[in-house]
């Protein structure tokens, strides 16, 4: 035991030396979090900025305007029938709704024309708008029909719906989606440097082999099973940090609600880090140089990163390759995440978790065999 304390902190010694090292380690992950942000942070509902152009100014004509005007999240804008090419094209105004000569009378008669929506932005503004207008005509028409013609009735009917107390009110509720996206993303950039950690902390196994420091500690009482074991406890010690460091930075800083308690996250992750490091090792365990190790871990954890979904969501990606990343340690990582955020229990998702473990077990079963028969000095156990 003393033997794997003096490892352990000799290597954390030489890791907090290198601040190069240490900075990366640490504080790289964040960059997943202002990602997330970027990309996701802007995506709440904007406002459709429309023009009127009334060439009627009857009543229900300037009804009509006042209504649209009241619609959530439109404002609007009188302008002159000459501005209106100019604003459309300029992108000053999403859409300009022209109320033609005639309207209101159309209206009181129970068939409202003369009345136009301009948009070069297709159906998904028109529509909106439309939606809107097209209730809003046909509850006059219906008042026109009901007066039967008669235009005082229809006169006292139309301001008894003006002046009614049946209100609609709306109210807007919190998208939870979007701080989903961000934690997601950033939990995926955290799986990519976490993986990179455990690769480069492994490699220190390489590097001690190749300038024969391993041999001159091989000559102490230190053996080969408790050197890796200190590896193993160095890559989790820097991995915990990472998730500490990461999420409290993303909850307590960034004010970003996960959806999930604070501690199953860490819990969740640090199953992973198992992986990731067993991972590491049988990487190292097959190369045979620093270079290789490098090689191999370009080859495999970025593009198994990739596969899994932590840049982007995995249902974007064709069938075939959704069925691939069920392989990877990664997706099972970020699918339990996503059933957490959308109110599943831990213990609903046992699979999911029995999953991380068995594939922690197999790579550190895979190490352990592939050094176990190793008969050459870079190899060990």
């Amino acid at each position: 035991m003393k033997e794997i304390l003096w490892l352990v902190t000799n290597s954390l010694r030489s890791i907090i030396k290198n601040k190069r090292r240490l900075f990366t380690y640490l504080f790289v992950p964040l960059i997943g979090i202002l990602i997330g942000i970027a990309v996701y942070g802007n995506t709440g509902p904007t406002t459709m900025h429309a023009g009127v152009v009334n060439e009627d100014h009857g009543k229900i004509a300037n009804d009509t305007a006042k209504f649209v005007d009241g619609i959530t999240n439109v404002k609007v804008t009188n302008v002159l029938p000459s501005q209106v090419k100019d604003k459309i094209a300029s992108g000053k105004l999403d859409c300009v709704i022209v109320v033609g000569s005639g309207f209101s009378n159309s209206a009181m008669n129970g068939n409202p024309e003369h009345i136009e929506i301009i948009s070069i932005k297709g159906a998904s503004i028109t529509g909106f708008v439309k939606s809107y207008v097209n209730t809003y005509l046909s509850n006059i028409a219906g008042l026109s029909k009901a007066a039967g013609g008669d235009q005082a009735v229809f006169q006292k009917m139309y301001e008894l719906y003006r002046a009614s107390d049946f209100k609609v009110s709306a109210q807007s509720l919190k998208d939870t989606s979007k701080n989903n996206d961000i934690t997601n993303q950033t939990v995926g950039f955290l799986i990519m440097i976490m993986l990179s950690c455990a690769g480069g902390l492994s490699e220190i196994i390489l590097q001690e082999k190749e300038n024969r420091t391993y041999l001159r500690l091989m000559s102490s009482p230190i053996n080969s099973r408790k050197y890796v074991f200190s590896n193993v406890v160095v890559n989790m010690i820097i991995m915990t940090v990472q998730i500490f460091i990461t999420l409290t930075f993303m909850t307590q800083v960034f004010h970003i609600s996960t959806g999930i308690p604070f501690l199953t996250m860490v819990e969740i992750l640090m199953i992973f880090a198992l992986a990731g490091v067993g991972l590491s090792l049988v990487i190292t365990a097959f190369a045979s140089t620093t270079a290789s190790a490098g090689a191999l871990q370009n080859l495999i954890m970025t593009p198994s990163c990739l596969l899994a979904g932590c840049f982007w969501p995995v249902d974007i990606m064709p069938k075939t390759l959704q069925k691939i990343a069920d392989f990877l340690p990664q997706r099972w990582l970020l699918d339990t995440f996503t059933q957490l955020q959308k109110g599943h229990s831990l213990s609903s998702l046992s699979l999911n978790i029995s999953i991380l473990f068995a594939f922690a077990l197999a790579f550190f079963l895979i190490a352990i065999y592939k050094f176990s028969r190793g008969n050459n000095v870079r190899n060990f156990i």
